[in-house]
């Protein structure tokens, strides 16, 4: 029998019979459709007409905004959708309450943002909704922020229940869009066996055809929201910021948006050849778990016997919950290892340095950052440094404080490297290109000589990946800023968060991070001329807002050399060597 993890799907449908029991009255007694002052005649909901239905939102006063949470934008990709591009919805016939999130994409989660905490899996294949904020007043052609979550392509992290949009919609004057997609082996799965014909469905990036069906949704819709659908910003972090670059590269996105922002984005791409073998091993592993073959080797044997229609009917046999179970969930909040953002030819013409080399890409302005020491999150995990965490010595034993920072440094310049510095030159090198921004953010950076956090976080996190997301959507609580946010740092990091927030607004707005009058520094664009500006770096004490420019540029050879001067050199090259989060 298939030994299950611990498997739950928590649905967010809403139940409205009473609302529409009473429109039916209406209609009855009226002999005509129901107004949509019948609708809303308690004043709670805010309707807004869409192609597929009216929507009912609902007021914020905390925020001044109102929200249209869970809106589908697709069919749902279950039974013989799976494994196929989204489908446009059919038409509803009664209008729809948007109060709830809808529910998540099949994953590993761990509900406390606890890498010590058991995963469990959650989500439901029917999951390709969008949640929507828009400041209260009614302003029309409003700039929109179109959010791409990360968490490696296998989670949704920080969960988008926990990430409200509204502060960010109300601060910035604009609209904020949020959404899932699909993940894991229902989003990134490329086989022989799945293909049809058709070449955008057979390249095995599901989720990035989901997240074009997305904007073409908002293309079709957002302007009934007070949004302007020629003024579309995409942005992510992480596998989010990873996602953005597909979208850059992808001629298939062309015309959806007209600005792009990575936040610690990553550049990882795969062949379709490795994503199959992929497959192939986590077929071999289910069909271990089911019985179906005693051992792996048998399993392989019996894998090769199959023909393409029995392997097809075996796949969509099983529970996407079946397939999370053949992963070994990491310890970054359940994230999964498998090849994403496949160069199949069409979705992904060519991987994304080459795209940039070439001028074979959406040229728009573009605003790319990462965080001082972004591996803090991850490297803490390797068993060395686990190791030394439990039993204290990391934070007592002044050689291992020092390796610890030492691989960090090295690794995070990589990822700056990978990230913002190589594909800014690139981008700039292309006749065309507007404006590249770029942004160091280090807040929580310097270890125990830093004081906006307190030891052992400080040490340990410190500027790590995914903390300046409360930072750019003001929220306190969505990402890290539950474990390291306290009274004392509040007046830095709120102006910090503040004035990023302006800047990234003032981006989506016009291009141009820079609003007259804001009182902020001047951000200077990109220049690849090695005395004019590159950066600028984000920090804050404990009272003030940190901003300034610098000229400084990293190149993988000069990481590189640098790390040779190291006294710890041995020591640190195989982290270097092994590091995904660098330059290949």
């Amino acid at each position: 029998m298939l030994k299950m993890k611990k498997v739950f799907s928590k649905s967010n449908a809403v139940g409205f019979l009473a609302l529409v029991v009473g429109v039916a009255m209406l209609a009855a007694l009226s002999g005509c459709a129901p107004s949509m002052k019948s609708i809303t005649e308690d004043g709670k909901y805010s309707p807004v007409e869409t192609a597929d239905g009216l929507v009912l939102g609902t007021e914020n006063a905390a925020t001044n905004t109102v929200s249209w949470k869970g809106i589908p934008y697709a069919k749902a990709p279950v039974g013989d959708l799976r494994w196929k591009k989204p489908q446009p919805l059919d038409k509803r016939a009664e209008p729809l309450k948007t109060e709830m999130f809808g529910k998540i994409c099949p994953q590993y989660i761990d509900h406390d943002m606890n890498p010590a905490t058991p995963q469990t899996i959650v989500g439901d294949e029917d999951c390709l909704t969008l949640n929507i904020w828009a400041p209260k007043g009614g302003a029309a052609d409003l700039p929109v922020f179109f959010w791409i979550h990360g968490g490696g392509n296998s989670i949704q992290w920080p969960l988008l229940s926990r990430l409200d949009g509204g502060i960010l919609a109300d601060k910035g004057k604009m609209i904020v869009v949020t959404f899932n997609y699909r993940l894991g082996p229902m989003g990134f799965w490329n086989h022989p066996v799945l293909k049809t014909g058709n070449a955008e469905a057979d390249s095995g990036n599901f989720a990035l055809l989901d997240m074009m069906a997305a904007l073409k949704w908002v293309q079709a819709n957002i302007r009934n929201f007070g949004g302007n659908p020629g003024n579309v910003t995409i942005a992510g972090e992480s596998a989010g910021g990873q996602n953005v670059f597909a979208l850059l590269t992808s001629p298939m996105a062309k015309g959806l948006f007209s600005k792009a922002i990575s936040q610690s984005g990553v550049v990882r791409h795969f062949s379709p050849e490795v994503g199959a073998a992929h497959v192939n091993s986590i077929l071999v592993k289910m069909m271990v778990a089911d019985q179906t073959a005693a051992d792996e080797k048998a399993a392989a044997e019996k894998l090769k016997s199959l023909s393409a229609k029995e392997i097809n009917a075996y796949m969509r046999s099983k529970s996407a919950a079946e397939f999370l179970s053949a992963y070994p969930e990491g310890p970054a909040a359940g994230m999964i290892r498998i090849p994403t953002c496949f160069i199949d030819g069409t979705v992904l013409p060519l991987d994304f340095y080459q795209a940039f080399q070439t001028g074979q890409y959406n040229k728009v302005p573009t605003l790319l950052g990462t965080n001082k020491e972004e591996t803090k999150l991850f490297v803490r995990s390797l068993p060395l440094f686990d190791g030394w965490r439990k039993d204290g010595s990391l934070f007592k034993d002044p050689a291992k404080i020092e390796f610890y920072d030492l691989v960090n440094k090295y690794q995070s310049d990589g990822w700056k490297v990978m990230a913002v510095d190589y594909p800014a030159r690139l981008l700039r090198d292309n006749p065309g290109q507007p404006f590249v921004y770029a942004y160091q953010f280090l807040w929580g950076a310097g270890g125990f000589k830093n004081n906006v956090m307190n030891p052992p976080l400080n040490f340990i996190l410190g500027a790590c990946h995914a903390m300046e997301i409360d930072f750019v959507f003001g929220t306190e609580k969505a990402s890290l800023g539950a474990v390291v946010f306290n009274e004392k740092n509040k007046p830095g990091r709120v102006a910090l968060s503040n004035a990023m927030m302006d800047y990234w607004s003032t981006f989506a707005r016009t291009g141009n991070p820079n609003r007259q009058g804001s009182g902020l520094p001047k951000w200077s664009p990109w220049s690849n001329i090695s005395v004019f500006p590159k950066t600028l770096l984000l920090d804050a004490d404990l009272e003030n807002a940190k901003i300034s420019m610098s000229r400084s540029e990293l190149t993988q050879e000069a990481v590189e050399a640098a790390l040779k001067e190291e006294a710890r050199y041995n020591e640190l090259k195989p982290f270097w060597d092994g590091s995904p989060y660098r330059r290949h």
